[in-house]
Parts: structure tokens; C-alpha cells; sequence
């Protein structure tokens, strides 16, 4: 069975991708190249994007449980982001200082506000880490891409196994109810993990799929690897780039889904 990884390695992750981020926007010939992945946007805006973010976070987690964010948003956190390329990368950074410091500080289980409410997971800074890994790893796809450096795999392993549960988890589950015919969607990864949407009245739940599930076939399914399963969620690559099978519209309307 999957076993999430405990905070440490998730700040290590954070850190990883967003060296990797750093190293990308250090490398680019231009700031202003395009961002495939984020139309309209330029590298220096994918910067300040990130960086924001970050900054964000670590101000959200070390307010600590709250009905509401702190004031402010991601935009007006990048808003101190400087135009000179070493300066920027400098205050990259720093922004992901404050934010590995502040999830450090609070430990995996501290609450605090969250943007996803109703889905299986908790309001708490360990599920802003996992999230913030992705951020970090996704971005620096986009920022290798712009920068001409993107090398396989666009995603570490280990950051796009975890991604794919934490984007069922976080983006994919909800008590509201699905509005379609009840169907399953299995998830498989090529490196051995799966895990199982069901769709119903009561809404999508996820789990992960054990050897007593085995024969138990769902409405559909997809499979490729975690990297690929990822970037096809955040809608970076093609969904049918992935292996499809099964009734194929589930996958369509889940996408779909405006919950």
C-alpha cells in the first residue's frame, strides 16, 4: 500500500523542485518566453506566481486554524518580487524559506484555512505541504519548458506518486453530489499504485486499491505514469495521452464536473 510521506521529506520535496524552479529561471535566455502551460503568462510572471504562492502559504499556516485567510492574496505577496534576475532569484529564495520554516513550525497536524473544504483532505498545514510539493514540481515543469531545459521525467518519482493521491484527494473528491449515473474510475500508475473514485449521490470519494480488489472492475479507468498522470490532471499534457479503457465518458464528465 501507498504510504504518504511524513513532513520532512515533503519539505525536503518543496525545496527540491523549487531549487530546480530557481535553476530553471536562472538558465533562461528570456523572462518574457512564453509559458505553455499557463497561457498569457511569461517565465518572470510564473515567478511571481510561485513565489507569491509561497510567500501566501507560509503566512496562511502560521496564523494557524482560522475560518478565514489572513489578508491579502498571492498577488499582493508578488508584488515584492524584483525585475533583476538575481535579485529575483533571491527572493524566490526567501519565499520558500517562510514557507518551509512555517510548515516546520506548525508540524503536519496544526489546522489552518484551506480553499478545499468539503474534499478528504483535512484543513491542516501537513495537507498545505503536499499540496505546495505539487505547486513546486508542477511549476518547474512549466519553467523548464519555457527555459528550454526540461529533461524526462518532467516530474521526480516520488513527488508525482504522492501528486496523483493528493490531486484525487484534494481536486477530486467533494460530498457534493455527482450528477450522473453512480460509476468507478480507477487511477493506475505504472510504478504499482491504484487507487478508486467512486462516483454517487453522496458525492466522489477516493481509495487506494488492495490485492481484495482484485477482479473488481471499474466503470473506467486510466494508467500511465504517475508524472504523466499528473501533468494530465493539471492539464499540461493531453488526457489521452494516457492509457483510456473502459467507458471513457466518465472520464470526460468528471472533467467536466463544475462542483
Amino acid at each position: 500500500m501507498y504510504t504518504t510521506p511524513e513532513l520532512p521529506e515533503l519539505l525536503k520535496l518543496i525545496d527540491d523542485r523549487s531549487s530546480a524552479f530557481r535553476a530553471a529561471v536562472q538558465s533562461a535566455p528570456d523572462l518574457e518566453a512564453e509559458v505553455a502551460g499557463c497561457p498569457g503568462w511569461t517565465l518572470m510572471v510564473l515567478a511571481r506566481h510561485l513565489g507569491g504562492v509561497q510567500r501566501r502559504w507560509a503566512a496562511i499556516v502560521a496564523a494557524g486554524p482560522a475560518d478565514e485567510p489572513p489578508a491579502g492574496t498571492w498577488q499582493t505577496a508578488a508584488e515584492s518580487a524584483p525585475e533583476e534576475r538575481e535579485a529575483l532569484l533571491d527572493w524566490l529564495a526567501e519565499s520558500t524559506r517562510q514557507l518551509v520554516d512555517a510548515l516546520r513550525e506548525a508540524g503536519p497536524d496544526r489546522g489552518c484555512w484551506t480553499w478545499w473544504g468539503d474534499t478528504q483532505s483535512p484543513e491542516t498545514s501537513g495537507a498545505v505541504a503536499r499540496h505546495q510539493v505539487q505547486e513546486a514540481a508542477v511549476h518547474t515543469y512549466d519553467a523548464q519548458l519555457a527555459a528550454g531545459v526540461a529533461e524526462p521525467p518532467a516530474l521526480p518519482t516520488e513527488a508525482a506518486i504522492d501528486g496523483v493521491e493528493e490531486f484525487n484527494t484534494t481536486c477530486g473528491t467533494t460530498e457534493t453530489p455527482w450528477p450522473h449515473e453512480p460509476a468507478t474510475l480507477d487511477v493506475h500508475v505504472t510504478e504499482g499504485h491504484s487507487w478508486r473514485l467512486t462516483l454517487s449521490a453522496d458525492g466522489s470519494k477516493v481509495r487506494q486499491l488492495s490485492d481484495a480488489d482484485a477482479g473488481s472492475e471499474a466503470t473506467a479507468f486510466i494508467r500511465g505514469t504517475a508524472s504523466d498522470v499528473v501533468l494530465a490532471c493539471y492539464d499540461r499534457i493531453p488526457m489521452d495521452q494516457l492509457e483510456l479503457g473502459g467507458d471513457v465518458s466518465v472520464v470526460e464528465r468528471l472533467r467536466a464536473w463544475d462542483f
